[in-house]
């Protein structure tokens, strides 16, 4: 009996500790003309926990209209790589994408709610984006400037409503008068806790109404590998 309770405790212990582990997202992405470069790291109990997405080429592809990346795939606290692939995502992809969404938010019942409590309890830290833009004409490129200001300013101030904006964002636009240029580094940290995650999840099998719907696209395929050639 004794045995047992010790157990129950332990796996007490246990699933309170993982339902309020935070787990920290680290998203860092670069465009320079026609080179992009995306990286997402996971960490979780100070690095032990870590998983790290990098996409080092975003491109659209020569012989066909599709968006074409190239992925590595790293885990482990020492980052050892587990695969490389190369992924292919055509309209078709895309408009699949946009058919699961109908179908989410036909089968939840008050899913905007869900998604705005869940979000309430996600920490935005650590935003930088920093732009450098031209087109090679002074009063164009001053024109362009300034819409990109009021874009991100825009898109702060939606973040910053639905979610826990803690730090000052750092931001900058170089507007190049003489060249045509199109640089931007974006930077940010998001946190939140493993438990705000699953009862979210909770709410949405709680308010699931009609059925299961037939999704035409597996959740995260890109990053997953699904259409992928290894290389």
């Amino acid at each position: 009996m004794k045995w047992v309770l010790l157990a129950l405790l332990l796996l007490t212990v246990l699933i309170l500790i993982i339902l309020i582990t935070k787990v920290k997202i680290f998203i860092d992405y670069f465009h320079g003309n026609d080179n992009d470069h995306l990286k997402i790291t996971v960490k979780a109990w100070g690095g032990l926990i870590k998983y790290k997405v990098d996409i080092p080429v975003i491109k659209i592809d020569d012989n066909s209209p599709t968006i074409v990346a190239e992925q590595k795939i790293h885990t482990g606290p020492n980052e050892n790589m587990k695969q490389e692939k190369i992924s292919q995502v055509d309209k078709t992809d895309l408009l699949n994408s946009i058919n699961d969404f109908k179908h989410l938010v036909t089968h939840v019942a008050g899913l905007h709610k869900i998604i705005r409590g869940f979000l309430r309890k996600v920490t935005l830290r650590k935003i930088e984006w920093h732009t450098m833009v031209g087109v090679g004409d002074a009063a164009a490129t001053g024109v362009i400037t300034g819409a990109f200001w009021a874009v991100k300013g825009g898109l702060i101030g939606v973040l910053s409503h639905y979610m826990k904006l803690k730090d000052m964002p750092v931001m900058s636009i170089t507007p190049s008068f003489q060249h045509a240029v199109s640089i931007t580094s974006f930077k940010c940290m998001i946190q939140v806790r493993v438990g705000h995650a699953i009862l979210a999840g909770i709410k949405l099998v709680k308010y699931w109404k009609g059925g299961w719907p037939e999704f035409k696209t597996k959740p995260l395929s890109v990053l997953s590998g699904d259409k992928t050639n290894t290389v």
